[in-house]
């Protein structure tokens, strides 16, 4: 909505319960001058801006809250855009032109504002997609120009934006090898706190490119204001929060422009990537649900689809396998119940078969002294079973004891006449030129080829990219750029033939999730650290940000704890297995083949209906998490034991959310060990309105360390 008066122009960009502000002012600039809880009356947002103190060149350096800052000129806070002109001018100025609204859908409304720099024949359109009823805005930035000669962009983020209060806190999330998604959070004193990635692959191996910021105090589950953001971009990112003028703070957002000057001819186009953001005024569970709600609707491939269960061999066999080990691998994923038998890493490579990690990956012809009958053989017998054949595949990595590696040597990443650095033994291919693209492509199409009925795809990432350069690209400051938008047209080229193939985004644990990359894929591994205790943890705090349908949880040897735990964890998500099933006991392979039944029957509201984190694991013995459907007839409870001290019984209940106050609601414990009891009575009767007020104990302790219950509306 585009409201003009008094030669002030107000554009509202409007959600279901929230709108961002933006107006010109008597300069012509275009200002963020609101984001938040909509207003009764829309003719009162034009009274914000008047309440702003900015006085350009007072003592006190007011900062103009520009929408996006460009470097240079009077803003003197960190820019969103910084350009070395034509004529080596780096000075930039953003004056308003006009605006479009786009009504593409009854839920989503593209409005795109046009600035112009009046000195140079240079544009910025900055681009507002809002989705009604998730309450979600993405971000993103196109600059163009047509100036006499080629531009340098220094720096180009996605998205400015400004938030006011009297204080700002900063949730933020920090990884390593088999420890994602570790949380911190901190008030935003002065200065800048820039998280950031310069690792070209595995972006988020350190840092995670997704956020919360809390207004005035830190938001609670329930209570407190939120903004919660991610970037959609699978490489190098950066974001910066800079507090100024004591009650203000700017984050911005976009790729990380180290080292990456980009050159942009005239008439050429770059699109920055999307930002993805949701406000809350009702705490972090509800920002959740909206980027979940979103993410499930329309940017996670297959978001409000299905999904299959698997048994995967690498923690049965790793590398040493043969067609006989794989027949009865088989033959257990029937029986144990599950969708999808899939062939983890070491199937490949004849001169340098793939029987460790040190070589053959590049060389995706089958091993011919482990697989006598081919892969596609094994994809047959999987049909005959009744059930899927999926295959790992690394196809963006390289080991140097490969024929690739020696057949094509101008297609790897490496700085010429300086030592190769190796991460896993590894180097990466060169993604931005169009003949790897190809050869990537050509892997997984061969694959199909060989095996038409293949049912899934993991596709890892486990090097980073060390002595960055390209053999064949012409301005390396656009490397980094490049290799990420080569990646996507291989991916793109993949779904465009193959639109329907689960295909799981692996790379070492959580170190590739982002929404740019979701879009290609069905799911991610969150972490390789499998021991259910420390998955509780993982899982929680990949939840503020992704829904549980994305979640690859399996079941593994990993960790002492019972196998009913493990599976209790694997659940909240989409599970599957690394078992040996021909070693579980009588009783456990009972019970597992039971829990997959289960699962089967809750396994649509754990993917798709509203999740409700119930009780931190941080500050609680038991951990509790509650899914519940759209018609607020059923809910599944998980609840985990996670206190690592002695520690009483849980006594006070654990109070409930998202049921209907006016329902009335039994309650029965599910996925019970064969000869356990419950302590639930699944007979009685409570009121939705009791449940979510008063609460109920599900009776976890350290001799019952997990429970999963259901409840279920009469």
């Amino acid at each position: 909505m585009v409201l003009t008066g008094m030669a002030q122009k107000t554009i509202s960009i409007a959600t279901k319960s929230n709108v961002l502000i933006l107006e010109t002012d008597k300069d012509n600039s275009v200002i963020s001058t609101y984001i938040g809880r909509k207003l009764d009356n829309d003719d009162e947002y034009s009274a914000i801006q008047q309440l702003d103190k900015y006085v350009p060149g007072s003592d006190d350096l007011f900062n103009k809250r520009e929408a996006y800052i460009a470097s240079g000129s009077l803003n003197l806070l960190e820019p969103a855009l910084s350009v070395t002109h034509a004529d080596g001018n780096k000075s930039t100025v953003l004056e308003f032109l006009s605006v479009d609204e786009k009504q593409i859908d009854p839920n989503r409304k593209l409005t795109v504002v046009h600035l112009k720099d009046p000195k140079y024949n240079f544009e910025v359109a900055l681009n507002y997609l809002a989705y009604f009823k998730e309450d979600v805005i993405e971000q993103w930035a196109e600059i163009k120009h047509q100036e006499k000669g080629a531009i340098v962009l220094n720096k180009y983020a996605s998205a400015n934006l400004t938030l006011s209060g009297k204080k700002f806190f900063l949730k933020n999330h920090y990884s390593g090898w088999g420890r994602e998604m570790r949380s911190e959070e901190q008030q935003l004193l002065h200065g800048i706190k820039t998280i950031d990635s310069k690792l070209g692959t595995r972006e988020n191996l350190l840092n995670s490119s997704s956020f919360m910021v809390s207004v005035d105090r830190p938001a609670t589950e329930d209570q407190g204001d939120v903004i919660a953001g991610s970037l959609e971009w699978t490489g190098n990112f950066k974001l910066d929060f800079e507090t100024f003028d004591e009650y203000y703070l700017r984050i911005t957002a976009g790729i990380n422009n180290f080292p990456s000057d980009y050159t942009l001819k005239p008439g050429e186009n770059f699109v920055t990537p999307r930002l993805v953001y949701t406000y809350s005024s009702n705490g972090r569970g509800q920002a959740s649900r909206n980027l979940q709600n979103w993410a499930r609707s329309y940017q996670l491939r297959e978001g409000s689809g299905e999904r299959l269960s698997i048994l995967n061999n690498w923690e049965t066999t790793y590398f040493d396998f043969n067609d006989e080990k794989l027949s009865s691998l088989i033959l257990d994923t029937k029986k144990l119940g599950v969708d999808v038998f899939l062939l983890d890493d070491g199937w490949f490579g004849n001169k340098y078969p793939r029987n460790n990690a040190t070589g053959g990956l590049g060389d995706w012809q089958y091993n011919r002294q482990k697989l006598k009958n081919g892969i596609s053989t094994l994809g047959k017998e999987a049909t005959a079973a009744g059930v899927k054949f999926g295959i790992w595949l690394e196809p963006e990595m390289v080991n140097p004891k490969s024929e690739l590696y020696e057949n094509h040597p101008d297609w790897i990443i490496r700085q010429p006449e300086r030592r190769e650095y190796y991460m896993r033994n590894q180097l990466v291919l060169d993604l931005t030129n169009p003949k790897v693209q190809d050869f990537v492509y050509q892997t997984v199409d061969d694959i199909f080829k060989e095996v038409p009925e293949l049912g899934f795809i993991k596709w890892d990432c486990n090097s980073l990219i060390y002595n960055a350069n390209s053999p064949t690209l012409k301005n390396q400051g656009s490397f980094y750029v490049d290799y990420v938008r080569g990646l996507n047209k291989v991916l793109e080229r993949i779904r465009k033939k193959y639109p329907k193939t689960p295909m799981m985004l692996c790379a070492g644990g959580g170190s590739r999730v982002d929404y740019a990359a979701l879009q290609y894929f069905t799911e991610f591994w969150p972490s390789d650290n499998t021991n259910p205790f420390d998955r509780i943890f993982i899982q929680w705090e990949y939840s503020y940000y992704f829904p549980s349908i994305a979640m690859d949880n399996h079941i593994t040897a990993m960790g002492s704890q019972p196998l009913k735990f493990k599976t209790d964890v694997a659940m909240m998500g989409k599970l599957g297995y690394d078992v040996k099933v021909n070693e579980l006991s009588p009783k456990d392979l009972s019970f597992s083949q039971n829990a997959v039944a289960v699962y089967n029957s809750i396994k649509d509201i754990i993917w798709h209906g509203q999740q409700y984190r119930l009780q931190d694991p941080y500050e609680n013995s038991v951990a509790s998490v509650a899914y519940v459907n759209e018609q607020q007839t059923t809910a599944i409870v998980f609840n985990y034991y996670v206190s690592t001290l002695i520690s009483p019984a849980i006594t006070i209940p654990i109070k409930l959310k998202g049921l209907d106050a006016s329902k009335k609601y039994k309650i029965e414990e599910i996925n019970q060990y064969p000869g356990s009891r419950s302590y639930i009575d699944k007979d009685k009767v409570y009121s939705g309105d009791f449940l979510m007020k008063i609460g109920f104990n599900p009776q976890v302790d350290a001799r019952r360390t997990s429970v999963v219950l259901k409840v279920t509306a009469i």
